[in-house]
């Protein structure tokens, strides 16, 4: 696989982590474990334990159901922006690291992806809301449904 279609993908499960910061290290550990992506013998390895799978799957549930809740603040604030940067440093030095690349690379580029996610998600659920005259909810689920397949297109590529 060519280096910069790996360095792309590692952005675009960067931007999924804008979208669900949670999702994208699901998705990458579920994906460590079934063996599509071969994190052996590497720092990141410990993504394909059942213990990541199951910590991972647990938060990413628990932020799906969050993020309905009026009470749940901006993702562009700073804890919501901290762990998408985080996790989607994760989730980039993963994707890079199985396609035989540099996971510092990755890891920077899934972050910085991470903080384009989460502007340009917050800003189109915005507008969609009002375009469409639709409830949140709407544009919620249907980004929840984005963030899930864009992480499965991630992941399956190798």
């Amino acid at each position: 696989m060519a280096p910069s279609y790996v360095l792309l993908l590692a952005f675009g499960i960067g931007v999924i982590a804008g979208l669900r910061s949670l999702t994208a290290p699901a998705v990458v550990a579920w994906a460590a474990l079934r063996g599509w992506l071969n994190l052996h013998g590497t720092s990141l390895s410990f993504m394909g334990s059942t213990a990541a799978v199951a910590i991972f799957t647990v938060l990413a549930v628990v932020e799906l159901v969050a993020d309905q809740l009026p009470s749940t603040p901006a993702r562009t604030k700073p804890p919501g922006l901290i762990a998408r940067i985080l996790l989607g440093g994760l989730s980039g030095a993963a994707i890079a690291l199985a396609g035989g690349q540099s996971a510092a690379v990755g890891a920077c580029l899934g972050a910085v992806a991470g903080i384009v996610g989460a502007f340009v998600g917050y800003q189109v659920r915005t507008r969609l809301v009002q375009a469409l005259k639709v409830p949140d909810i709407v544009i919620a689920v249907l980004e929840d449904l984005v963030a899930i397949a864009g992480a499965l297109f991630s992941v399956t590529r190798f």
